[in-house]
């Protein structure tokens, strides 16, 4: 991974949202370097927060990748990994920062251009998840998978056949059928149907 992220791009893209060191005292952030390779090894390795946390207190090579010294470094909580995922996502930098690995990927030779596998996935949550406002969230629905009901989200995914590399994703309420955002997630360059 170290060759294939354009690391550079990236760090650019969340600096300016970033927060700085503050002038009155206090402890200074992270770098945002080891804050993102931390939010990338706990998307690549499918971790809650409190498993990133000890990953990186039991995982040399993690926190090697991270950058971080467990001697003179200390190692981000749980609480700093998920206000750093809330502050890509209230930035919306997600997709950003999708379409910037994609981008390099291509520039590379790495471009999906052949067949695309499409695929659903589930995302369950509790039926009762309530927002500020104690209704349920909008973008949240039931749906039945087998003989069980489900509350939650949908993630479509399209994957390119031959190399398994992720050229697109979308993400909807559970109830929508992925037939119906195969016309979004297709690049339009497929060869094979």
């Amino acid at each position: 991974m170290e060759q294939v992220v354009p690391w550079q791009a990236l760090l650019e893209l969340i600096e300016p949202c970033y927060p700085k060191a503050s002038k009155k005292g206090g402890r200074p952030p992270y770098p945002l370097a080891t804050m993102l390779r931390i939010h990338l090894m706990q998307q690549w390795y499918s971790l809650s927060g409190p498993g990133m946390e000890e990953a990186l207190i039991e995982v040399p090579t993690m926190r090697r990748f991270a950058g971080i010294d467990l001697i003179s470094d200390r190692i981000p909580d749980e609480t700093t990994i998920l206000t750093f995922r809330h502050l890509l996502e209230q930035n919306e930098l997600g997709e950003k920062i999708f379409e910037t690995v994609k981008s390099h990927l291509k520039e590379r030779g790495m471009a999906m251009k052949q067949g695309t596998i499409i695929d659903a996935t589930l995302i369950a949550a509790p039926s009762s998840t309530k927002n500020k406002d104690w209704n349920r969230d909008p973008e949240m629905h039931q749906t039945k998978k087998g003989n069980q009901w489900y509350f939650g989200m949908k993630v479509h995914i399209c994957v390119d056949k031959d190399t398994g590399l992720i050229h697109s994703v979308e993400t909807t309420a559970a109830n929508v059928h992925y037939i119906t955002r195969a016309a979004n997630l297709l690049h339009g360059e497929e060869e094979v149907g």
